[in-house]
């Protein structure tokens, strides 16, 4: 009881410093426990979707998406015929049966030729209304379409698109554009994916979007009362055979599941590693905090040890004041999670997917493992101060020799810090020296590792160099109050060390990211230059085909030279060896483009491959297969027939672009492709006559802007600009999140400082009452402060790049030759390491200035 007693006391007695500490722990479980609340809610708010939207059982065509999206590289989706409903209502269990058509290759814009598409990655549908989509939507105004001129919108599309009754919309398929009048809005029964759906009459979707009646994408079958949906499968199957997909509400559900499984884990575990990040850094300022608490009471606690306190009890009395201080923080830090997760709910209905606070999901192991990890991560960062606190002797500590300094633990602590550096250094040059990319990666991560740990070991050996060179080069111009800065820095080196490190972390990934990020860049710019021969690349930047009537519009465009389609077929292949490849892809072209993307080969020419029932592979899978120029490979088109191609040239496997493709043209596959079941072009590329390329830009910008609006056109300056767009945004993404380890940083630098000058409280008042004003002293622990964070951010930067440049390597075995050091971005975060210092430093130097002069001198 005596130890909680005098645990209490300590904790409320610096209840400011610990708030500080328990802030650090607060941020981080509440970024634990925020991702895994937000993930499970969109688990269920999609499981309650997918179960909704479910018939019973779904009948659709073999070639079909398990998830029941209806596209194709077609442009236009699987069907079946539609004398399969009458079969289906024949079979046993059957209380009713449905057709339906839906795609989502498709493009729906407004009578101004905007796209009415979702902002959230969301895709647009287009299909027939029926009795499924009526028991989750509900028509708000107007009505169902009836007619070929009638469209029915949803709600949050209309709204978000300023959509009213009569308005006239645009639907672009691979079979034309149709026209049509909103007849009706429907909302949402269930919460809204973020997807826009219009909704045509089953004839007029037929027309639209396969081109033909008499066909459907999806059957719809209800089951009678008592009949399983699973013996309803059985049944539909034993009447139809095996030529269809059959499933049931459950398997179409579970599939779309694992479809969006993929994409929440993703998220869910690059949050949950920057979050673990926090905590690391967090470890840091725990550990400081306690060492210094411990510091202070060195009297105190050798006066417990001389009224019989023994070394458990000490190290037991601080690892309570830990415990307590890892609960509060993490009691809060559940409660600050639950408001981050409806935080970006909210977000997301900002984008367009509208996630209901109803559906909110906080799993009882959220909240139980925010208090576990927030818990345990305090108490073992409280551990080795606890653990020296027992230590010390009594008379030492009444004496105030605190805690005497251990030279051997010092030097062992530096020979593990130099090893486990050069371990990591020598892992680094292992990676950099690589011949294969899966085998650096992994020297790569162990060499990350030991460097983060090397330094974080060794750093109190490195800020007692580093920290001169700073004084000598930042300090010593502010004269003593400068050299006093530098002084208090170097007292501890042990302490401004674990400081630094703790900004060194975010920092080191901030700066090996902007390395590997700019060196993408640079190297895909230079591969453009070097490789791309044709002067405009037009594509849907949603992924999505070109269809037929826009490759029209572009091949009249005036002042082309040449345009080239392209396209990629699945197919199955048999080499030369005897052994069959399935899932692999063939990318036609028409044969210009040998002239629009120069790729490398080792043997033959690309423009061999595109003579007739000819083809090229790539380097690794020759060498693989014992493909030699003139090897005969079969090949098997999905969807048609089987072809016998000679290999007339093999590809450099160092190409950027299109690396691994195996090329044949347009004429060849088309001999064995049926007409309606060839892709559709992925992109077409354009090349202008001789000096027309800005007037031929222009018009092909014009040609395509009225009818086709979701197709960019790009010349290479738009799409080197696209590229660095991209990654810089993904980057923006990534240090925004290090933006929450950096914070917590910061506080170790504000608790460290205003420890520190509580600790010095008697010295203070000795410098004030001799002098100092309260200006210079501010100024002292202001440069004290930006000398710690430079130290950290010198630390951290070159870690970082270091990093970076290893990753460099790697990516050069991709192709991704050019090391580029984006010296501007590491500039801003030096330059802004120091005004982090100052940041860190005002509440401590306001406070040091305010002190009583003589009541500093007074104190014990």
């Amino acid at each position: 009881m005596t130890v909680l007693k005098t645990s209490l006391r300590n904790f409320f007695a610096h209840k400011g410093r610990m708030a500080l500490s328990a802030t650090a722990v607060l941020l981080s479980v509440a970024f634990v426990c925020g991702t895994l609340v937000f993930t499970d809610t969109m688990n269920t708010t999609f499981d309650k979707l997918f179960q909704a939207t479910s018939s019973d059982v779904t009948v659709s065509a073999q070639g079909s998406s398990d998830t029941g999206e209806t596209t194709s590289r077609t442009g236009r989706p699987p069907v079946v015929p539609a004398s399969v409903l009458g079969q289906v209502r024949s079979a046993e269990g059957v209380k009713s049966a449905e057709g339906t058509v839906f795609s989502t290759s498709v493009t729906v814009v407004d009578a101004d030729k905007d796209k009415l598409s979702p902002s959230s990655g969301a895709p647009t549908i287009v299909g027939s209304w029926n009795h499924n989509d009526a028991r989750t939507m509900e028509i708000t105004s107007g009505a169902a379409p009836r007619g070929p001129d009638q469209v029915m919108v949803d709600a949050d599309t209309a709204g978000k698109h300023h959509l009213k009754l009569g308005d006239e919309i645009g639907v672009i398929t691979a079979v034309g554009t149709h026209h049509a009048r909103v007849s009706g809005i429907a909302a949402f029964k269930v919460t809204n994916p973020g997807a826009a759906i219009f909704y045509l009459d089953t004839r007029t979707a037929q027309q639209t979007l396969v081109g033909r009646t008499g066909v459907y994408t999806n059957v719809n079958v209800t089951a009678a009362t008592g009949v399983t949906d699973e013996r309803l499968k059985r049944n539909v199957t034993a009447e139809l055979g095996h030529g269809y997909k059959v499933q049931t509400a459950k398997e179409v559900a579970d599939a779309n599941q694992k479809d969006l499984q993929g994409i929440l884990d993703v998220m869910k575990y690059a949050m949950l590693g920057f979050a673990g990040i926090a905590f690391l850094v967090g470890i840091f300022l725990i550990v400081n905090t306690f060492s210094m608490l411990v510091a202070q009471r060195t009297r105190e606690i050798g006066l417990m040890r001389a009224i019989g306190s023994s070394r458990k009890q000490i190290n037991r009395s601080v690892l309570i004041e830990a415990l307590l201080l890892g609960v509060l923080g993490s009691v809060l830090g559940v409660g600050a999670g639950v408001g981050i997760a409806v935080g970006l709910m909210k977000l997301m209905g900002q984008v367009g997917m509208h996630l209901s606070t109803s559906d909110l999901t906080v799993a009882w192991t959220t909240p139980a493992l925010g208090l576990l990890l927030g818990v345990v991560v305090t108490v073992l960062a409280a551990y080795l101060p606890a653990r020296r606190a027992g230590k010390i002797s009594p008379m030492a500590a009444l004496r105030e020799a605190g805690a005497p300094a251990d030279a051997r633990a010092g030097a062992v602590r530096a020979v593990i810090g130099v090893l486990l550096t050069a371990g990591g250094g020598w892992s680094l040059r292992l990676a950099a020296t690589a011949d294969q990319a899966k085998t650096g990666s992994g020297w790569l991560g162990l060499g990350v590792v030991l460097t983060l740990l090397g330094f974080v070991v060794i750093g109190p050996l490195l800020a007692g160099g580093l920290v001169r060179v700073l004084g000598a080069l930042i300090l010593r111009i502010f004269g003593p109050v400068g050299r006093m800065a530098e002084r208090n820095a170097l007292r501890n080196p042990r302490r401004t060390g674990a400081t630094g490190a703790a900004l060194m972390i975010g920092l080191a990934l901030v700066a090996c990211l902007s390395v590997v990020g700019s060196s993408m860049v640079a190297s895909a710019t230079d591969q453009l230059d070097k490789t791309v021969g044709t002067d405009f690349i037009i594509q849907d930047d949603n992924g999505k085909e070109v269809v037929p009537q826009a490759v029209e519009a572009i091949k009249k465009t005036p002042g082309l030279k040449r345009v080239t389609e392209y396209k990629v077929l699945d197919a199955t292949l048999t080499t030369p060896d005897g052994r069959t490849t399935e899932k692999e892809t063939i990318n036609a072209a028409d044969p210009t483009y040998a002239q629009d993307v120069r790729t490398k080969t080792v043997a033959g020419s690309l423009a061999d491959a595109y003579r007739p029932d000819s083809m090229s592979v790539f380097e690794g899978f020759a060498d693989k297969h014992g493909i030699k120029l003139g090897s005969k490979v079969t090949v098997h088109f999905r969807g048609g027939r089987t072809a016998g191609l000679t290999v007339r040239a093999i590809t450099s496997d160092e190409a950027v672009i299109d690396k691994g493709a195996m090329y044949a043209s347009i004429t060849t596959v088309a001999r064995y492709v049926p007409a309606d079941r060839m892709p559709l072009d992925v992109l077409v590329f354009a090349t202008a006559r001789d000096g027309q390329e800005a007037a031929a830009y222009t018009s092909l910008k014009a040609a395509l802007h009225d009818d086709f609006p979701q197709y960019t056109v790009r010349d290479q300056t738009d799409y080197k600009q696209e590229l660095k767009d991209q990654i810089g945004q993904l980057l923006n993404m990534i240090y925004g999140l290090l933006a929450l380890a950096i914070i917590v940083a910061v506080l170790g630098v504000v608790n460290t400082l205003a420890l520190s000058v509580v600790e010095r409280t008697r010295e203070i008042g000795l410098m004030r009452a001799i002098g100092l004003s309260r200006r210079q002293l501010r100024r002292m622990i202001r440069l004290e402060s930006v000398v710690i964070a430079v130290f950290g951010a010198l630390l951290g930067l070159g870690l970082g790049m270091g990093w970076g440049a290893t990753a460099q390597k790697l990516l050069a075995l991709e192709g991704l030759k050019i090391l580029e050091i984006p010296w501007p971005t590491i500039t801003g975060v030096f330059v802004g390491s120091a005004f982090v210092g100052l940041f860190a430093a005002l509440v401590p130097a306001f406070r040091a200035a305010r002190m009583n002069v003589l009541n500093a001198i007074a104190t014990d």
